[in-house]
């Protein structure tokens, strides 16, 4: 593994400041100005998925080096809004923001057992995350009716070539409305018209969870990688591909390279066809890692660890000086929950870390180089 000295890290957010008592899910998109926008919960009352939870932001103008200060993006009194999955609308510059809501006093067993709601909602902002419209509710476009438990990402979603954009998420199928045996399922939901309107595409087979997808370059248009949590206890992380733009699905495979405690994880379209993966890469919450595919996610790089020590939930951003971020949950023990720290990571250092096999499979002004900013 390559040393890690040019590798700089800050934490964007600490436990136990600013009035919140824990700050968790993070999610980073770059606009098309270059702003780096980091997206988080403020859990207000306590550690956990339930209480009052806030969406908070911070931007960075000179590609996460020094951020502003934290600013609300939306919050109601009495409710979680949770689970931030930002995308960019490249044709129009807007930042589109899907998130999830509940009442905060109904935690994820409460809602799988029909006790609560939890429904999907839109805002968006057309200054690079300055101010943020009135939220508005998609639960009726993006919800089966037999679903229970619903979460958007957490985690960027993505724009195809095409203007498609594609937001991952996951559902529990409300059979016995017993969060531990109900089957969960990962799938995407997709919008042809910038946001207006919404559609759910593909899904994934039982034993699936929270998910994260890009698109796939350098070939047939409309290609796109899905990979998901496990919610089998297999241990690795499970991945599908979309000939159509996200609207099905092939068969569910499990990555015999990709290990994980069951966690989140997070995907990313890199230069000229590149995937960088992160999550932590062991049987416990620790150890994040940030690799490399140069074949489409088939084969993956060893990886630089980015925290060898307690660590969880992540995202990725390419900045526009070709710099890759990661922002990701850490602590100094279990839970890994003390604060959510950004690392910056030179790209050519990540891409040299792909082996042999792996720079073969690159194209020739890919390999070793920076290559331009990718959406997010």
């Amino acid at each position: 593994m390559l040393a890690t000295h040019h590798t700089t890290s800050h934490d964007l957010w600490t436990s136990g400041d600013g009035g919140y008592h824990t700050y968790r899910i993070p999610a980073l998109v770059v606009t098309d100005s270059g702003t780096v926008l980091a997206f988080c919960e403020g859990r207000r009352d306590g550690r956990g998925d339930a209480g009052e939870i806030h969406l908070l932001l911070r931007r960075s103008h000179d590609h996460g080096l020094t951020w502003d200060e934290p600013r609300v993006v939306t919050a109601a009194p009495g409710f979680t809004r949770g689970n931030p999955a930002p995308v960019v609308d490249r044709r129009t510059g807007e930042v589109i923001l899907l998130f999830t809501q509940n009442p905060a006093e109904h935690n994820e067993t409460d809602v799988c057992a029909g006790l609560a709601d939890r429904t999907v909602w839109i805002t968006r902002s057309a200054d690079d995350g300055v101010s943020w419209s009135s939220p508005q509710e998609i639960t009726a476009q993006v919800k089966d009716p037999s679903w229970t438990w619903y979460a958007t990402g957490p985690c960027h979603g993505t724009q195809l070539a095409s203007g498609r954009l594609i937001i991952p998420c996951d559902h529990a199928v409300g059979i016995a409305h017993d969060r531990w045996n109900d089957p969960f399922r990962s799938h995407v939901i997709y919008s042809d018209d910038g946001g207006a309107s919404w559609h759910v595409g593909g899904v994934l087979p039982e034993g699936t969870n929270e998910s994260t997808v890009a698109e796939l370059r350098g070939g047939p248009a409309d290609r796109v990688y899905f990979n998901a949590r496990n919610h089998n206890d297999s241990g690795l992380r499970g991945y599908a591909y979309s000939d159509d733009g996200g609207e099905t699905f092939g068969p569910l495979q499990w990555h015999e390279t990709l290990v994980e405690p069951t966690c989140q994880g997070s995907v990313l379209e890199g230069p000229d066809g590149v995937l960088f993966f992160a999550n932590p890469a062991s049987t416990g919450r620790e150890r994040l890692t940030v690799r490399a595919s140069g074949d489409d996610g088939r084969t993956w790089s060893r990886g630089r660890v980015i925290n060898e020590f307690p660590s969880a939930y992540s995202d990725l951003a390419v900045t526009a000086d070709g710099h890759l971020l990661c922002l990701y949950e850490r602590g100094d023990a279990q839970p890994p929950y003390d604060s959510l720290r950004l690392a910056r990571l030179p790209m050519d250092e990540v891409l040299a870390e792909l082996g042999p096999a792996d720079q073969s499979q690159l194209p020739a002004d890919a390999a070793g180089g920076t290559g331009g900013a990718a959406p997010s």
